[in-house]
């Protein structure tokens, strides 16, 4: 499989154009993302398989780990190819306990952004997301000072386009106003279906929107009614879920993540599902529970 084929084809962002299907690099790291993985060397050949798929957008963050994703895909990928971009996020750190206590003082960002430069080690992030609210949404706030300290590292080349993570229309509204914002990833599925609106602001914007946990926040029913329509396509949950993203806005990047080389084939495989008007309809009576 190459780019060309790969589900979904390619999306711009910034001033080059990303894969629709992406990979997140949270589940390289140890169980709970905490410390080395069980398999560092299946570790290191699903990054490479990743590549080899065509696939150009890896989604990372210093603090899965802390750094050990990082410092694998280093390993297993440095020298990077041209066309291969690493999405990564700053905004928290871990605790010795493996909690995901906030770090966003601009202080804080700035050590976070050469933190990721040194374990990647690149001279310049392509793209950096700051992460404001909790893993499930958006809290209500100011971002500006934040985004600002952001602003100032990608003015200095140390980034080269600037993301925002579980944000709300407002912030990106804010953060649009300090600096050019190429991607908004939020909680966002087949069941979760707050941020609609931000889906197609976005899409009218010409911004990605990458949507994580495909199959996160489910209630027992939805995912009963999830699994019945994959059971008439012959298809996992999964495989269904990417599928139905896929065809929800034509800015909308994946980046399912996976410990296995045969899981991210079949993830990539599964996003390409073909879905008939009528099982989209199915689909979309789930977000409306």
């Amino acid at each position: 499989m190459t780019t060309s084929n790969l589900p979904g084809g390619r999306y711009p962002v910034g001033d080059f154009e990303l894969t629709r299907v992406g990979y997140g690099a949270m589940q390289l790291a140890g169980p709970h993302v905490f410390g080395p993985p069980k398999d560092r060397d299946e570790a290191i050949a699903v990054l490479r398989a990743v590549v080899e798929l065509g696939i150009n957008h890896i989604d990372t963050s210093d603090y899965y780990g802390p750094y050990v994703t990082n410092e694998i895909i280093r390993e297993a990928l440095s020298p990077y190819p041209e066309d291969l971009h690493l999405v990564t996020k700053v905004g928290a750190r871990r605790d010795e306990q493996g909690g995901w206590p906030s770090a966003r003082s601009p202080e804080e960002l700035r050590q976070q952004v050469h933190d990721n430069l040194d374990h990647l080690g690149l001279e310049a992030l392509d793209v950096v997301n700051l992460r404001m609210g909790g893993f499930e949404g958006a809290e209500p706030g100011s971002i500006a000072e934040q985004f600002t300290a952001l602003a100032e590292l990608r003015q200095q080349g140390l980034i080269r386009h600037l993301g925002l993570s579980t944000v709300n229309a407002d912030q990106l509204a804010e953060a649009q106003a300090i600096a050019p914002v190429v991607c908004v990833q939020n909680m966002y599925n087949v069941a979760r279906r707050g941020d609609d609106d931000l889906v197609d602001l976005t899409a009218r914007q010409g911004i990605a929107f990458v949507p994580y946990f495909p199959l996160g926040g489910f209630s027992p029913l939805q995912s009963g009614e999830l699994d019945t329509v994959a059971k008439q396509l012959d298809a996992t949950p999964l495989a269904v879920a990417l599928a139905w993203l896929l065809h929800r806005s034509p800015n909308i990047l994946l980046i399912p993540g996976t410990s296995s080389v045969a899981h991210l084939r079949e993830n990539v495989a599964g996003a390409g599902l073909e879905l008939s008007a009528d099982a989209l309809a199915e689909l979309d009576k789930i977000g409306n529970d």
